[in-house]
């Protein structure tokens, strides 16, 4: 008889889902007919509820001797610890947040090579932790990003996230002169999407206006704030999805825009009684093309 006690570290209020968690070589049909048969026990009492709430502290029994070959299936590869830099923005015993390197990917896909946000989570963890993705940033987009050091944490983040508790600021670089602060309202893969933004600075490069603003996300969409602004003409600069290649193009060769100019820069949230206002600042790269904008506009 194996024995669990839930912890922060394989917390789910649900049976079923915590289980699903600990015997991840055992199919899901086989962990529901385990339940059936009373396999299972919470606290010393036979369960056989799928939902059955679980709460920190409880001393789960699951009877492996009950398992057998055709209950199991074949395990995904484990996860790969490799090494990444990046700069820690703030840590305590349940979360951090780091200023996220551009071009890097959260998590390994089909053939990739490069080491992601999650294998270097997990490496700079030296074990003493497993780090939850509570959100995500796009392969080119860098800045502020939370990392959960456990389960409880990634949960109650992710539902903060979800119900607009949260407050994520960004600063990027559109093409045309946009109005100077607004409110843009959309669907977005057919869910609403909502952000606002204001204008910060103007600058002007072979006759092509540019805007640099300061975006606030309300809602967190696929794409979001470079669909919406591509949607009204002032597509991000470097976008080649979304916005103009000729003009990106320009851009890269007079100052040397190489990616989509969409930073992180803010994340602002309340919780147990603290606030946290997490600031991540500009990556040198997008930094060297405001400047390169600015000398252009003394000249």
């Amino acid at each position: 008889m194996k024995k669990v006690i839930v912890d922060k570290t394989n917390y789910y209020n649900r049976l079923d889902k915590f289980l699903r968690n600990e015997m991840k070589k055992v199919k899901l049909g086989s962990i529901f007919k385990m339940i059936r048969k009373g396999k299972i026990k919470v606290n010393g009492h036979t369960i056989k509820n799928n939902n059955f709430k679980l709460n920190l502290g409880d001393l789960v029994e699951i009877d492996e001797d009950f398992i057998d070959k055709k209950m199991e299936r074949p395990l995904k590869p484990t996860m790969k610890a490799r090494p990444l830099d990046y700069d820690v923005l703030y840590e305590d015993a349940d979360f951090f947040a780091i200023n996220k390197p551009p071009k890097v990917s959260m998590h390994p896909g089909t053939g990739e090579e490069m080491v992601t946000i999650i294998e270097g989570a997990k490496y700079n963890s030296k074990d003493e932790y497993e780090p939850h993705l509570v959100h995500r940033l796009d392969k080119l987009t860098s800045g502020a990003l939370l990392i959960a050091k456990n389960k409880v944490m990634s949960r109650i983040l992710s539902k903060k996230i979800k119900s607009r508790e949260t407050k994520k600021y960004y600063i990027t670089l559109l093409i045309g002169n946009i109005d100077s602060s607004g409110t843009l309202k959309s669907q977005v893969e057919g869910k609403e999407a909502v952000l606002k933004y204001k204008k910060i600075d103007n600058f002007k490069i072979d006759n092509i206006s540019l805007s640099f603003v300061e975006v606030e996300l309300l809602t967190g969409r696929k794409h979001q704030i470079r669909k919406q602004f591509a949607d009204i003409s002032h597509p991000v600069a470097g976008d080649n999805l979304y916005g103009d290649k000729e003009i990106n193009k320009m851009l890269k060769r007079k100052v040397g825009l190489r990616r989509f100019f969409l930073h992180s820069f803010r994340f602002y949230f309340e919780m147990n009684g603290k606030t946290y206002d997490i600031k991540a600042p500009l990556y040198k790269d997008l930094e060297d093309v405001l400047k390169r904008l600015e000398d252009l506009k003394d000249n």
